[in-house]
């Protein structure tokens, strides 16, 4: 039996916003449907090519099937044989930085949480005689004439309204949440449809009979607190009574930077998983370089056949930008564990994936050295010490490739890698 208690936890003292969630349908696929618009209609599933690939995006007919992003090729095929499989190839990027112009256009408090979604805080405009639906109906307008994309909006006084306004609205509409029905939008709708509420937290409400979120809210907060912890027990409260006090943020701080590789087939070729080590560390080093950061923290990631997967944290002796300093580390720290070592030919055990990270971003301590070595106390080339400084090496490539294209010099390790043989 579940306490019920009608008090709240906090008091929230928050000037009225108007908030809009703009989420672009079926992205992935709509902008694939761009150069292949015969398809339309059709079931479309977009994944890169490979044994091992996971869905990206499906179309609505496909979902009719059960496919869903996240999912195995293999799997979604198996749901849906006649599928159209669509590469990668679009220029989302492009269509992204239009989509975020659009927006930016009626508000200057644009965040982007993802290539196709953004908040929107419309309380200015609001506040000046503007009507946020107009804004909303005007903005998907443009997106669908100068892009050809559907988008669908939500509008609400906080990004937790608004963000499930949006979803409820698709495909392609418009749902308005005001203040004053809050309570009559959540009180009929399932406890999952909460954002932030994933599957266990679901199960758990269910079992104690909360399947509701007017059984949410009608909870005693002390034992939501007791059940799943203060920080999440005092977020269902206020979620249950559309509470959210969280401002729209133009800028985020980038707190790391990672990228990672699964094999076509598990490999136990030393050299194929150091190449592919050395080319994802040079991507993430230019990447730092790009945005004027250094890391000071690594974490490694490996997996073997069977989905076994293991995790390592690596400190650096200091800051660096190098994706070769980088390399270096990764390399040396997989040996020493004998999962993979230049020395020799095979890893004990067939790897599935590998994958780096930068953590402990800074922007501190970025002058560089003038000299492409380290120097002793006296200012000369130490003999144990004879080595690249790498960073140095990797900026002056950086404008050598700015000036002359991103394939005018590359290192000689990462060509094969970079070429993808």
């Amino acid at each position: 039996m579940v306490a019920r208690n009608p008090q709240p936890v906090r008091a929230q003292a928050v000037e009225p916003r108007v908030i809009m969630h703009l989420d672009m349908d079926a992205f992935f696929v709509n902008v694939e449907l761009l150069a292949n618009p015969a398809l339309r209609g059709t079931p479309i599933i977009v994944a890169p090519l490979g044994a091992r690939s996971v869905v990206c995006s499906a179309s609505y007919e496909a979902r009719q099937y059960g496919v869903r992003s996240a999912m195995p090729l293999s799997r979604a095929l198996a749901l849906c044989p006649q599928a159209h499989v669509l590469p990668l190839e679009g220029n989302y990027g492009h269509y992204s930085r239009s989509i975020m112009s659009i927006l930016g256009d009626e508000s200057p408090l644009v965040e982007q949480i993802s290539v196709d979604e953004a908040f929107v805080d419309l309380t200015g405009a609001y506040k000046h005689g503007q009507n946020p639906v107009d804004i909303a109906q005007r903005v998907r307008a443009r997106i669908k004439d100068e892009l050809q994309l559907p988008a669908s909006a939500g509008l609400a006084p906080n990004k937790l309204l608004a963000k499930m306004a949006s979803t409820g609205s698709k495909p392609n509409g418009l749902w308005v949440i005001p203040p004053a029905r809050v309570q009559e939008f959540l009180d009929p709708l399932p406890v999952g449809k909460l954002w932030g509420v994933g599957a266990k937290s679901r199960e758990k409400l269910n079992n104690y009979g909360v399947e509701r979120i007017a059984q949410l809210r009608e909870c005693d907060p002390a034992w939501l607190i007791q059940t799943f912890g203060a920080a999440q027990g005092e977020h269902l409260y206020a979620m249950a009574r559309g509470q959210d006090d969280r401002p729209v943020i133009t800028e985020r701080e980038e707190k790391s930077m990672g990228a990672e590789h699964t094999f076509a087939t598990d490999t136990r070729e030393s050299e194929q998983v150091l190449a592919v080590l050395l080319y994802l560390s040079l991507q993430i080093g230019q990447r730092l370089r790009a945005r004027s950061k250094r890391t000071a923290s690594l974490s490694i990631k490996y997996r073997y056949a069977g989905f076994e997967t293991h995790t390592r944290s690596v400190r650096l002796d200091r800051p660096t930008d190098s994706g070769m300093d980088l390399y270096r580390a990764v390399a040396s720290e997989l040996a020493g564990l004998g999962v993979a070592d230049s020395s020799v030919e095979y890893t004990p055990r067939a790897l599935r994936l590998v994958g780096v990270s930068a953590t402990k971003l800074s922007d501190e301590g970025l002058d560089m050295q003038a000299s492409l070595f380290d120097m002793d106390e006296s200012g000369a080339i130490a003999e144990q010490k004879r080595q690249p400084n790498w960073s140095a090496v990797e900026h002056a490539m950086d404008t050598i490739r700015q000036r002359f294209g991103a394939d005018s010099v590359r290192l000689a390790q990462g060509i094969d890698i970079k070429r993808g043989e």
